[in-house]
């Protein structure tokens, strides 16, 4: 019995994200992703927005971080769209034990404490549709800075509290993602899949996303995803499992 479009594309959505997802371990971490925000169209090729997100960890008890992001795109082709953007990040950096050289002496305790960071990038999205799938490549070069901040920190030889400065760092990522879009005939939820690979020297996370995405009459957009974050061997932050919803309110 012949298989409908339909079912094909549903096959091939599940064979793609069996093939990118990897197999997760029991020491993993958890949390939340909630973002809300607006964009605007000014033509057939200019658009804008801006967007706040709530980032959490810790198997959901603990906030992770808040974001307020701007943003601005253009279409160079039909094909290909540049973009630019601003975010300011309010973090909850982790604690921080270190220990004396036998391994079972506590050195220093710092506790973990919120700090900002200011995020710049630049991109360039490229996208090809074949009938209802479409597929994107985006390159995007990030560079974010910390400023420096002063936090107590605890040394144990000493028994008391210490002030200990953070000091100021910049850092330069390239994102690449590769990205499915379904558009289903007939059907209010269109899926979509994506890996997206975070580097620095060397390969410092890889990003593999699964959800669906619901527009309401042309101004309200809805997505609904699942995000498995996987930290590269020199990152210190563990792998982590993230349940996303993003709305998008156009004007």
């Amino acid at each position: 019995m012949a298989r409908s479009k339909r079912e094909q594309l549903i096959i091939l959505l599940l064979v793609f994200c069996a093939a990118i997802i990897p197999t997760s371990s029991l020491a993993d971490d958890g949390g939340l992703v909630v973002s809300a925000g607006t964009s605007h169209k000014f033509d057939k090729r200019l658009s804008a927005g801006f967007e706040v997100e709530f980032r959490s960890r810790n198997s959901f008890r603990t906030a992770d971080r808040v974001s307020l992001g701007v943003d601005a795109s253009y279409k160079l082709l039909p094909w290909l769209k540049a973009g630019v953007g601003y975010m300011l990040l309010i973090d909850n950096n982790r604690e921080s034990l270190s220990y004396q050289d036998d391994g079972i002496s506590y050195n220093n305790w710092r506790p973990s404490y919120w700090g900002l960071r200011h995020r710049l990038n630049v991109s360039l999205t490229g996208s090809y549709k074949i009938q209802r799938v479409e597929l994107s490549l985006r390159e995007r070069w990030q560079y974010t800075y910390r400023p420096s901040k002063m936090i107590d920190n605890f040394d144990f030889d000493e028994g008391e509290w210490e002030d200990h400065e953070v000091r100021g760092k910049g850092k330069n990522v390239l994102r690449s993602r590769l990205q499915l879009e379904w558009d289903i005939p007939k059907c209010k939820f269109d899926p979509f899949a994506s890996v997206e690979f975070h580097t620095t020297r060397e390969l410092e996370k890889t990003r593999f996303i699964l959800g669906v995405a619901h527009s309401l009459k042309k101004k309200h957009d809805f997505k609904l995803y699942y995000r498995y974050q996987l930290s590269g061997k020199s990152s210190d932050e563990p792998n982590i499992h993230l349940m996303g919803l993003a709305y998008t309110y156009k004007f």
